[in-house]
This record gives C-alpha cells, sequence and structure tokens, in this order.
C-alpha cells in the first residue's frame, strides 16, 4: 500500500493535532491557547472525520495523484471562500 499525501490529509493532521493540544494542555498554563469549549471541538471532530471521509471518496475516484492535488486543493479554496462569505453574511 502506497502512502500518498494529500491536501485533505494535511488539513486533518492539523486540526487533530489542535483537538489533541486542547485536550491535554492545562487551561492555566497556556496563556496564548485558543479557548475551545467541548462544543468546538466536538465540531472540530465531526470536521475530521468529514475532512477523511472526503479525502477517501476523492481517492476512490480520482486515481492519478496529480489530479487529487488540484481537486482537492480547489475543494479547500471553495470551502474557504463559502466560510468567509457566510461569516460575512451572519
Amino acid at each position: 500500500m502506497k502512502l500518498r499525501i494529500t491536501p485533505l490529509n494535511i488539513i486533518g493532521a492539523a486540526g487533530l493535532g489542535l483537538a489533541v493540544f486542547n485536550l491535554l494542555t492545562a487551561k492555566d498554563n497556556a496563556p496564548r491557547q485558543i479557548d475551545m469549549s467541548g462544543f468546538y471541538l466536538l465540531i472540530l471532530g465531526c470536521l475530521i472525520l468529514v475532512t477523511f471521509i472526503t479525502d477517501l471518496i476523492f481517492r476512490f475516484t480520482l486515481k492519478d495523484l496529480k489530479k487529487i492535488w488540484l481537486v482537492e486543493s480547489i475543494f479547500i479554496v471553495i470551502t474557504v471562500i463559502l466560510i468567509i462569505i457566510i461569516r460575512k453574511i451572519a
């Protein structure tokens, strides 16, 4: 089995690292820590799961690694643009 790193893997790993960091650090000892309640950690966990499933879907539909990188990068950019638009409206 080949190990193929994709943009959604990188995003998922960063999210998982942030979640683990917030769960394991003491709240009093980390003054620059992002304050995340349990609800936000649950949403972050769901987003990590969605990125994992989306990455699997892209891997099964596209076999070429260059196409996977292109499609997943476009997917991430469109998602970020939609999040910015929704935050401006709300």
